[in-house]
């Protein structure tokens, strides 16, 4: 296993429709891993100056380091559209061309996420020669597993791209954009999850298993973790040992219509984090 940085670089990929569960994500992260030393990379095709500020102010006022990488315009248009989908859920994959040669790992982060406990353990996983690691979400069965890999004519279990460790030199050598293009282009009908079905298509083979109850944690399946467990996992264990809750499916924690077991939790991050904006001082920000 290479040598990593005592810094953990967390990348996000997003136009500004998830802006605002973003800033809550990255309250979430700072509130549980304070003493961490974190750079940002906000990686985008099209957020303006003044969103970008935003993001950098509260970096500012966590004590992170924090990196813009605009998507240049002749990149970003090679990458294949599908309704419904913004074309920056592939940055998260071709991270490794966009970001500098000098950043050797990422965790990538979805922005409907919360981070409850510290993420050390997950910058310092061993990948074992793997690219990427992530979780699969299984439900009480395989069923899911079983399903995709006949869908999509794989062997590998069905990982889900909402929580991605990325090994970038590795990366760099291996995911290339006019092969996610060729998949899209010929798999397109076929496709549910279009940045989901790209990865587990061309790089299953290539992503080591992390616990999902940990790690990537779907707060729709709270029943289901109960019944895996023999009821072990309740919302005490949860709160001790689970890392990442992710907000998967809708309604969101954000919408007025969401009142799961998870919501208030969300919302109260929402409510410090509002409480903690009007406290800051803005970045200058140059519109040109």
């Amino acid at each position: 296993m290479d040598t990593l940085s005592d810094e953990i670089n967390l990348l996000v990929t997003l136009n500004a429709g998830y802006l605002a569960p973003l800033k809550v994500m990255l309250y979430s992260v700072h509130a549980n891993n304070p003493d961490e030393q974190i750079h940002l990379w906000l990686v985008h095709a099209s957020l303006t100056a003044t969103e970008v500020a935003d993001v950098q102010n509260l970096t500012i006022a966590f004590g992170w380091q924090f990196s813009n990488e605009q998507v240049q315009t002749d990149f970003a248009g090679g990458v294949p559209l599908i309704k419904r989908y913004p074309k920056e859920m592939y940055f998260r994959l071709l991270s490794g061309q966009i970001l500098p040669q000098s950043v050797k790992r990422v965790i990538y982060l979805d922005p409907d996420l919360l981070v409850i406990n510290p993420l050390r353990s997950l910058w310092e996983l061993d990948l074992n020669g793997h690219m990427l690691a992530a979780a699969v979400h299984r439900g009480v069965t395989n069923l899911v597993d079983s399903v995709n890999q006949l869908r999509l004519g794989t062997t590998t279990s069905y990982f889900n791209s909402g929580v991605l460790v990325i090994d970038l030199d590795q990366a760099r050598a291996k995911i290339r954009l006019e092969d996610i293009t060729a998949m899209i282009a010929e798999h397109q009908s076929e496709l549910l999850l279009p940045d989901q079905d790209v990865l587990n298509f061309l790089y299953g083979s290539d992503i080591v298993e992390i616990p999902e109850e940990i790690w990537n944690y779907d707060t729709r399946k709270y029943l289901t973790y109960q019944t895996r467990s023999l009821n072990q996992h309740d919302i005490h264990w949860v709160m001790a040992h689970t890392v990442i809750l992710h907000y998967c499916g809708t309604p969101k924690p954000w919408d007025a219509n969401s009142d799961s077991k998870f919501t208030g939790l969300f919302l109260n991050y929402q409510q410090q984090l509002r409480r903690l904006i009007p406290k800051l001082s803005r970045p200058t920000v140059d519109e040109n």
